[in-house]
């Protein structure tokens, strides 16, 4: 997951959300979020499939695994 962080907050931007639209979307806290944008703290499997549902992409995509979203 090496791009993930960066995806993440890529995304979140891109589509006009807060961190704490994405944090009450899935279920963490707000502080939950940046530390995944920062690196500092990595989704369970659960959290990166909701990740990846709330933002409309795959989770392939969000892990830094392929360029295409779908």
């Amino acid at each position: 997951m090496s791009n993930f962080g960066s995806r993440l907050k890529s995304l979140r931007e891109s589509r006009g959300y807060s961190t704490k639209d994405v944090a009450e979307a899935i279920g963490v806290t707000q502080r939950t979020i940046q530390m995944y944008e920062k690196g500092s703290r990595k989704p369970d499997y659960d959290g990166l499939i909701k990740l990846a549902d709330f933002l409309d992409v795959s989770i392939d995509y969000l892990a830094g695994r392929t360029k295409t979203p779908k």
